[in-house]
């Protein structure tokens, strides 16, 4: 089972048509305690960092527990920046920080936000970009990018280059929209559910 997290901050709809099209049905937690059957937890999200401090203590302290009992976890998006320790569009709120760093907003060298298609510069080996060539083209909407940590397996450059892909053993996050990235994306989101039913 996989958990689609609510928080208020993303177009829901959009993401479970495609994990449909990976074949892969979610559900939505109404409660902290809701995870705790998840194989996987998926966290999406657009606009702007302020949302995440609805993903309180509790929230927290729920997809911790989900991590230690082996679940995967998703962050699409906004909910890749969560990851990580926080973002300077918001300092008040903390990132859940399970990737140590920070986001920070691209340099208004070229237009921000940054939307559109562009490319995954594939640096290592991805359990989540099996079957993904590097040079593949996702869909991009932010204005925020994470550092480049050694968990980054994937770059793209607008402005600046930033990790567009992160992984670690159960921890997965993509800075852009792979349920608006075309067969790539579906690709991207049928490879984590396999991770989450085979547990590894």
């Amino acid at each position: 089972m996989i958990a689609l997290i609510d928080y208020g901050a993303g177009n829901l709809t959009s993401v479970r048509k495609g994990f449909a099209a990976a074949g892969a049905e979610l559900y939505t937690p109404r409660l902290p305690a809701d995870l705790a059957t998840a194989d996987g937890i998926v966290v999406p999200g657009v606009g702007h960092f302020s949302a995440t401090a609805a993903l309180d203590a509790e929230w927290r302290a729920a997809i911790h527990a989900a991590l230690d009992r082996g679940s995967k976890l998703f962050g699409i998006c906004l909910g890749l920046q969560w990851l990580f320790e926080g973002s300077d569009e918001d300092d008040d709120v903390a990132g859940l920080g399970v990737i140590a760093g920070r986001c920070h907003r691209l340099p208004p060298i070229l237009k921000v936000p940054h939307v559109g298609w562009n490319a995954l510069d594939i640096r290592r080996p991805s359990r989540l970009l099996a079957g993904i060539p590097s040079g593949t083209q996702a869909y991009f909407t932010h204005s925020y990018a994470a550092d480049i940590t050694p968990e980054a397996v994937a770059l793209t450059t607008h402005a600046a280059v930033f990790a567009s892909v992160v992984e670690t053993d159960q921890v997965f996050g993509v800075q852009f929209h792979p349920e608006k990235s075309s067969t790539a994306g579906v690709q991207m989101l049928r490879n984590f559910v396999d991770l989450c039913s085979r547990n590894g």
